[in-house]
Formats: structure tokens, C-alpha cells, sequence
């Protein structure tokens, strides 16, 4: 039996979107903040930081039993890896994934970096694709199209371009808790799934994969 998929006011939006602007901040703080030689846990530590001092709260540290602020995947990594003493080097493929508790709402947001200089042309196409598939996806969620509407929008720009989508993990809906119904998989059926409504708030997610 499906879960209630919980409608937000706009009162509640408007704290979600004051949690996703810290939440952008401390990304803003990581782009001018990797560089090779940074331990992992620095940069993990370094957010922690940046969030309370702002008035937030990680919201992975301590999810069941997470350790860190950060997940941070360093290339052949989907998602969800555990900060340590691995640096950062050139020409790493770097996956951060950080969410935010702010007003008692979530926020949740994961970007990709390469670390040092210009990638390489193929690095490169696959960040613009997955960017892509990621602008599509948020086109699609709007009022009357359905979640396999997005799912569908994001698999078939990655699928263009020669690329998979990872089936395993999916986005999700997101507010005072921070996975909610529905769940927003990167492949599906367009036309099918749930109605998108006036107030449904989501976590979209795109994983590609070369």
C-alpha cells in the first residue's frame, strides 16, 4: 500500500526554499574549496561547519548511522560514499551529495566536480548530459504530467547519448522528513505513476553512468 504523498503549503515551500539557499551556499563554499591534496574529511568537516554557523542542520549525519555531512563518491562510485583520508587528485571524478535541515524542512542536492583544470572531452560530456538529463527532469515536474513523465524525460537524454541510468536508486519526495513519497526513478513509462500536484515538493536525482 502506497504511502500518503504529502502536499506542502506555501508557507511550508517557502521554508523548504530558505533551507535549498543554505543549502546552494554550502556548495557555492565547495566549488572554491576543492583542490588536490584536501582529505576528504576536511571538506566534510569544513561543511558540518558552514551549516550549524548559518543556524542549519546536516541532515545525513547520523541518518541511520551515516557519519559524515557529506557523501562523497570519488569516480567509479555511484553515490553515497563515506568522507575519510582519501585526497582529492587530479582529474578525479567527484560526486558530493549534502542535504540540509533548516526550519525543520529538508533540502537535498548533489553536484559533480572535476578536480583540477579542464576534463577531459568525455568527463566533460557526460557531466553536460547528466546536467541535462537534471533540467529536463525539473521541465517535466509541473501540475497534471505524471512522475513517469519526468523518469522517462531523464532516461531518454541519457539514453541518447549512449549512457545508462542507475535503476538501484531513485530521487524522492522531500519536506519535514527527508525521504517522502513519491519516489522519482531516473527510467519509467511516460504517462504513468502518480499525478504531479499543485504543492508536491521532490528530490530529483539523475545517475548516469558511462
Amino acid at each position: 500500500m502506497a504511502r500518503k504523498i504529502n502536499i506542502k503549503t506555501a508557507d511550508e515551500i517557502a521554508a523548504m526554499k530558505r533551507s535549498g539557499k543554505l543549502l546552494a551556499a554550502v556548495f557555492d563554499m565547495l566549488r572554491e574549496s576543492l583542490k588536490p591534496g584536501l582529505r576528504s574529511i576536511d571538506i566534510d568537516r569544513k561543511a558540518e561547519n558552514f551549516i550549524r554557523e548559518r543556524g542549519g542542520i546536516p541532515s545525513f549525519k547520523g541518518y541511520r548511522g551515516y557519519p559524515g555531512t557529506l557523501c562523497i563518491s570519488f569516480n567509479e562510485q555511484v553515490v553515497h560514499g563515506i568522507p575519510g583520508d582519501r585526497k582529492f587528485e587530479e582529474g578525479d571524478l567527484v560526486g558530493i551529495d549534502c542535504g540540509v535541515i533548516l526550519e525543520e524542512y529538508h533540502s537535498d542536492r548533489a553536484e559533480t566536480f572535476f578536480i583540477g583544470g579542464q576534463p577531459p572531452l568525455e568527463i566533460e560530456n557526460l557531466m553536460n548530459t547528466t546536467r541535462a538529463a537534471l533540467e529536463k527532469g525539473l521541465s517535466m515536474w509541473t501540475p497534471g504530467n505524471r512522475i513517469g513523465d519526468v523518469s522517462n524525460s531523464i532516461q531518454a537524454v541519457a539514453e541518447k547519448e549512449g549512457y545508462g541510468v542507475v535503476r538501484a536508486l531513485v530521487g524522492h519526495g522531500i519536506g519535514r522528513e527527508m525521504h517522502e513519497d513519491p519516489q522519482v526513478p531516473n527510467f519509467g513509462k511516460a504517462g504513468h505513476g502518480p499525478e504531479i500536484v499543485e504543492g508536491m515538493t521532490a528530490a530529483i536525482e539523475p545517475m548516469v553512468n558511462m
